[in-house]
C-alpha cells in the first residue's frame, strides 16, 4: 500500500493533537520556561529532539510490525480493527482517562528521570526533547498508535519514516509556537488549546473509525485510485515518491 497526502495530513494531525493532550500541554509551560533560562534557542532545541524522538519511536514501531512477515490482507485488515479502537477510545473521555490512569506510573518514572538530567545549553535541551518523545509516548498511545498504525500499512520503510516523521513535526509545532508567547498569553489560551484539543480528538476518532470501516470494506482503494487520477501529476509524485 502506497502513503498519500491524506495519510501524511492525518499524521501531523495526530501529531499536533497529542501534544495538546490535558497529561501533556500542562507541563509545557514548565519546560518551556526552563528551556528559557538556558538559551532563546533551547525551545526549538527541545522541539526538535521530541519531533525526532517521536519518529524514531514510530518508525521502530512500523517497522516492527512490518516485520512479524504476516500476510498482507490479514495485516491489513487487523490494523484497521486497531485503528478503529483506537478511535473508539479518542472519542470517549472516561476511556482516555482510564489509559492515562493506567499508564501514569511509566510517565512519573519518566519525569522523575528528567529532573535529574542537566539542561545545560542547546544540547542538552535537544537531549531531554529526546526523552520527553520516550516519557510522553504512553500518554500520547492513542494519537501515537494511530500514526503508527497508518504508517505500518506502507509498502516502504521510508514511507513509514516520513509519515512518522510529520507526526513529530505535528507534535513539535505547538511547543515551538508557544516558546514565543508570554506567560499570560499561554495561561489565557490553555482552556482554548484543550478544548481544541478535546474536540479534534474526537473529530479524529470518527475519521478513524470512518476510515477502519472503508478498509474493511475496500471502499478505500476505489477513493484513493479516484484521487490519484484527479491529483496533479506532482503532487501525486511527491507522496509516493518514497
Amino acid at each position: 500500500m502506497e502513503i498519500g497526502l491524506g495519510s501524511y495530513s492525518f499524521g501531523f494531525l495526530a501529531g499536533l493533537l497529542s501534544t495538546l493532550s490535558p497529561c501533556v500541554l500542562p507541563l509545557v509551560p514548565i519546560l518551556l520556561g526552563s528551556a528559557t533560562s538556558v538559551h532563546r534557542r533551547a525551545p526549538l532545541a527541545l522541539a526538535g529532539g521530541l519531533a525526532i524522538s517521536y519518529a524514531i519511536i514510530g518508525t521502530s514501531l512500523a517497522s516492527a510490525g512490518t516485520a512479524l512477515n504476516v500476510d498482507a490482507g490479514v495485516f491489513r485488515y487487523a490494523g484497521a480493527i486497531v485503528l478503529a479502537l483506537l478511535g473508539v477510545v479518542l472519542m470517549s473521555g472516561s476511556l482516555q482517562q482510564r489509559y492515562a490512569v493506567a499508564t501514569s506510573g511509566l510517565g512519573d518514572a519518566g519525569n522523575s528521570l528528567i529532573s535529574r538530567m542537566q539542561p545545560d545549553g542547546l544540547s542538552g535541551q535537544f537531549a531531554i526533547g529526546l526523552v520527553l518523545g520516550v516519557v510522553w509516548s504512553p500518554c500520547v498511545g492513542p494519537t501515537l498508535g494511530a500514526a503508527v498504525m497508518l504508517a505500518s500499512q506502507g509498502s516502504h520503510l521510508p514511507q513509514a519514516a516520513l509519515l512518522m516523521g510529520v507526526f513529530g513535526i505535528g507534535a513539535a509545532l505547538p511547543v515551538a509556537a508557544l516558546a514565543y508567547v508570554s506567560r499570560g498569553a499561554m495561561a489565557k489560551m490553555r482552556g482554548k488549546l484543550m478544548l481544541a484539543g478535546k474536540t479534534g480528538k474526537i473529530a479524529m476518532g470518527a475519521i478513524m473509525v470512518a476510515i477502519a470501516v472503508l478498509i474493511l470494506s475496500g471502499a478505500d482503494k476505489t477513493i484513493e485510485a479516484w484521487l490519484v487520477s484527479h491529483s496533479p501529476a506532482w503532487l501525486t509524485a511527491l507522496t509516493t515518491r518514497f
